[in-house]
């Protein structure tokens, strides 16, 4: 009887203990899947807004993309997500709120360039530096970055377009000569700046 009173003491130590172990390779397993989360951008929660100048007192005239389309990527860090990302923007999604407007810097602008559907590009990230390598109107160059990242989630992008570094100067005069009148000053003086900022903000979840 003693004999098995012991074996059954342990066999019942032994379970608990196999139990233990169980339970420390489940908080392990859950660690490490911790540990490999990875960001991905949202294309939902990313806006895209432009401010172009009209006048010589420099007016702004503000608008947007309301659509960005990205290619499946993600990274270990907000920084690896975002670099090699490329993206592509439909032209016909520009909305200034002003449907005439609108209809001007679509067809006069962007539909005096030369592949008119898209401006596509690629983000990079190179010794601290962000560029966005970006394509339109047949041409390909880089726009130099400012980007503030907040909390690892929130980014901000900012940078300055000269529309020369995209041959876009023609289609510039396009737009200027059917706003002429519009983009007139006190001056009396008609004038489409050829510099345009651009605003990026979006939002990195994190991918289990």
């Amino acid at each position: 009887m003693k004999h098995l009173k012991f074996t059954v003491l342990a066999f019942l130590i032994l379970f608990t203990t196999a139990c233990k172990n169980d339970k420390n390779n489940e908080n392990t397993t859950a660690d490490t899947t911790e540990a490999t989360e990875n960001y991905v951008i949202k294309p939902e929660a990313t806006s895209v807004k432009w401010t172009a100048y009209k006048t010589t007192d420099k007016v702004a005239v503000g608008g947007e993309f309301t659509t960005v389309n990205f290619d499946n990527k993600e990274g270990a860090s907000p920084e690896e997500a975002l670099n090699g990302l490329e993206f592509s923007i439909p032209i016909q999604s520009l909305f200034t709120k002003d449907e005439g407007r609108d209809a001007k810097i679509k067809a006069s602008f962007f539909g005096a360039m030369l592949n008119t559907e898209l401006i596509s590009g690629k983000i990079t990230y190179t010794n601290g530096n962000y560029a966005a390598t970006l394509t339109m109107n047949g041409e390909t160059n880089n726009l130099p970055l400012d980007v503030t990242i907040t909390d690892e989630r929130r980014v901000k992008m900012t940078g300055v377009m000269q529309l020369k570094d995209w041959n876009a100067l023609e289609a510039l005069a396009s737009l200027n000569k059917i706003c002429f009148d519009l983009h007139k000053g006190p001056d009396g003086v008609s004038k489409t700046w050829e510099d345009v900022a651009i605003e990026v903000n979006t939002y990195l979840r994190k991918n289990n």
